[in-house]
């Protein structure tokens, strides 16, 4: 635009204006309409730069020439308004129909879920025990320490107690470090003969690593009458270790030590991972431990009050996640509780 306007700039005014309105309809998005917008009515625009030659035109056109300039500012305004309620209308239907909902349709159902890996085995195992006449019991996870201990033979002074530090609460109570005190609250309440299960959440300070976890789930169980014997206890536990891992499993008892068991013993079962041969799992011995065993300890009755010298009792516990360990082949037993998905969905 020249330094001077006059009254012959008119028809220069007129066509800003058309250039502003088709600069607008051109600009195919919202940057775009801002760059036109800038650069007719920016501060340094060309409707701007009108304005500040005002002052150099002769003083009878500058009425006329101020009017002109005032609506052609008002027209790109307009234009610009206009275009961007269009640009804004075109952007809400791409959108819309980018996420257009197909009515006829069905319906997405929710993702069902399943359980856990080791409620599962614990399950599984349970229902072996049960099909033998074994009853599930209950009992809490946060236990007197004279249940948890003393009632199965084991005094403030035991060494035992040191094999199974676990959480106190203060106040005499504990996180239970096994479920095998759940059964001295059925031995309180029912009288022989009684046959029962139990399992959950255990806790024991035991470091974290592939084989240790300070939350456990063990499943234990015991029956009491007269003239159970020790061999009574095998023939249960053949019974459980055929059905779980296979018919052709190899049954090991060795002598072992349990405050609340005499005799004594664990169970071991033939290598699931190399067969017998010898493997770094088996620590080349061809067996694996799975659970501990025994006859109660007579003290153990006589403070539930039950006679030894007229009944007898058996009782064996195992962790859960052992089993579960060698039935899928997991080598760490982290994994149970990290909850990465894309464990859970494998197993």
């Amino acid at each position: 635009m020249k330094e001077q306007l006059s009254a012959q700039d008119l028809q220069r005014i007129a066509e800003i204006g058309r250039e502003a309105e088709r600069a607008c309809d051109e600009a195919s998005s919202e940057a775009a309409l801002e760059e036109v917008r800038i650069r007719y009515l920016g501060r340094q625009g060309v409707i701007a730069q009108a304005f500040r030659t005002l002052a150099s035109a002769p003083p009878e056109d500058r009425p006329r020439l101020g009017q002109s300039i005032n609506a052609l500012k008002a027209a790109v305004e307009e234009a610009v308004q206009r275009r961007a309620e269009s640009l804004a209308a075109a952007t809400r239907q791409t959108r819309l129909a980018d996420e257009r909902i197909d009515v006829t349709l069905p319906g997405r159902g929710p993702l069902s879920g399943r359980w856990h890996v080791l409620s599962r085995t614990m399950e599984e195992i349970a229902e072996i025990f049960i099909g033998l006449g074994f009853e599930v019991v209950e009992g809490p996870e946060v236990e007197a320490d004279h249940d948890n201990f003393e009632r199965l033979n084991m005094p403030p002074y035991h060494p035992a107690r040191d094999a199974q530090d676990s959480f106190y609460l203060g106040g005499g109570w504990v996180l239970r470090t096994h479920t095998t005190a759940v059964d001295v609250h059925v031995m309180d309440q029912r009288r022989p003969p009684m046959r029962a299960i139990s399992y959950g959440h255990c806790y024991r300070r035991d470091p974290v690593d592939a084989s240790h976890s300070p939350m456990f789930q063990q499943l234990d169980g015991f029956m009491v009458g007269e003239g159970v014997r020790f061999s009574d206890l095998k023939g249960v536990l053949l019974h459980f270790a055929r059905a779980f891992f296979g018919p052709d499993t190899r049954t090991r008892f060795a002598p072992s030590y349990f405050p609340f068991t005499e005799p004594s013993a664990e169970m071991a079962i033939g290598c699931v991972i190399c067969g017998g041969r010898g493997c770094a799992v088996c620590k080349r011995s061809g067996w694996l431990e799975i659970l501990g065993c025994g006859m109660f300890h007579p003290r153990v009755l006589e403070m539930s009050g039950i006679d030894p010298e007229r009944y007898t009792a058996f009782a064996w516990g195992m962790g859960v996640e052992r089993p579960a360990m060698l039935r899928h082949r997991i080598d760490d037993i982290r994994l149970f509780y990290e909850g990465d998905l894309r464990f859970l969905r494998q197993v």
